[in-house]
């Protein structure tokens, strides 16, 4: 994203959003809010106030989410359910209130959790998840990919139930499905919003052809793809796309699975049996040594504003446009008031170039997800790849194929 267009959002020599307006209030009292002894049982308090920027012109959500998959997959074992409920619980506590999970993550089981801790504040709360990856409801084995429209509705009502909720608020495509046009899947949502079982429709990895297609049958609210500030792969076509159709974007991954908050060094150790970045080509030893310039880059930003690597890099996502909302994910609370106060964190224009600048003379090495979880992204998600000209990885429809 060029200079000019970050400048766009500048007011005086520092890059405020309104965002910031609600900010300072909301987290003075943070602390006083966190009460270590919630349990499933115990209502909830009263949230504090943070920004709420709007995604796609209509969704209100808080400046940061709460990304929900950690707690039970992904990178360690399960966490124990009553902790996690005491974290989530928290963190709409703490004025957030934007809950992403899916239907895979566990499977089942981080929506489960994601339903029982949110419950009491239902209709407080904006809570995402996903659909597209088949599933096995007895053996939980995923079977690959699967956006048929009548399976999509299969898999509202599973996610109804296990969120205890009457209404999905907005429902992702978790991977583009390359053998059902995207129209036919947008008409599935379509359905199921006109049933009053979903509000908002999203997109996770999708290309710009996608996003257009998908766009023009049902406007698309968000896209969630991962970016970072070593993970630059939406820059290219995918935000300029959700900038020009006034649609919401969702980094997932914001802090690089945890690298860049500098607390992973060559010396980390990663169970093959539980944490999926084992077999990253970006987490190998090598990897991890010939990488750490960029957490050094974000360590010397954080230095002069006191702050974490981590802070200055959830900073830098905020700054870049107001319609960006990350999903840090964690299962710790502490880890959660540190991301959160990535809030307070404001960055000059100056500091921007100078972590954009930095970053282009770094060269990250390794992919950002093996070549199998690569393939399934959609053509003009991944850097090296475009989807000008073309109608991206989803089949066309069959009016519209030669193969007719």
């Amino acid at each position: 994203m060029s200079q000019a267009a970050i400048s766009q959002d500048r007011e005086s020599n520092t890059i405020r959003l309104d965002r910031r307006e609600f900010i300072v209030a909301g987290l003075a009292l943070a602390a006083a809010s966190m009460s270590p002894n919630i349990t499933a049982a115990t209502p909830t308090k009263q949230p504090q106030t943070i920004a709420r920027p709007k995604l796609g012109g209509t969704l209100e959500v808080s400046a940061l989410g709460l990304g929900c998959m950690n707690f039970a997959w992904a990178y360690g074992p399960p966490t124990d359910r009553q902790h996690a409920i005491k974290v989530i619980r928290a963190a709409y506590e703490h004025g957030v209130t934007f809950f992403d999970t899916a239907e895979v993550y566990g499977p089942f089981l981080s929506e489960e959790m994601v339903g029982e801790a949110l419950a009491p504040v239902r209709d407080q709360v904006i809570i995402a998840t996903k659909f597209g990856f088949e599933v096995d409801p007895i053996t939980k084995q995923r079977r690959g990919l699967n956006s048929r429209p009548e399976y999509i509705k299969r898999v509202a009502e599973g996610c109804l139930k296990r969120l205890k909720t009457n209404a999905i608020d907005l429902f992702y495509q978790h991977r583009v499905d390359p053998n059902v046009p995207i129209e036919d899947v947008a008409g599935a949502v379509k359905d199921l919003i006109q049933e009053g079982k979903v509000r908002h429709f999203g997109l996770s990895e999708a290309g710009g052809a996608t996003i257009r297609r998908a766009h023009g049958v049902l406007p698309l609210t968000a896209v969630q793809n991962e970016y970072s500030v070593w993970t630059r792969d939406p820059e290219h076509e995918v935000l300029p796309t959700c900038e020009e159709l006034g649609i919401g974007f969702v980094p997932w991954s914001p802090l690089g699975m945890g690298y860049l908050t500098g607390t992973i060094t060559p010396s980390t150790q990663f169970d093959p049996n539980s944490d999926l970045r084992a077999g990253f080509p970006r987490f190998t030893l090598e990897a991890r040594r010939a990488n750490w310039p960029v957490v050094e880059l974000l360590q010397r930003v954080g230095r002069r504003k006191d702050a974490t690597p981590g802070q200055v890099a959830l900073a830098w996502l905020l700054v870049k446009k107001p319609w960006i909302v990350p999903i840090p994910g964690t299962t710790k609370l502490n880890h959660f008031e540190e991301n959160l106060d990535a809030l307070k964190v404001q960055l000059s224009a100056s500091d921007v170039k100078e972590i954009d600048d930095g970053f282009a003379s770094i060269q990250v090495q390794g992919a950002r997800a093996p070549e199998a979880l690569l393939k399934i992204h959609d053509i003009g998600a991944n850097l090296g790849t475009s989807s000008a000209g073309g109608h991206g990885l989803s089949l066309l429809p069959r009016q519209d194929r030669t193969d007719k």
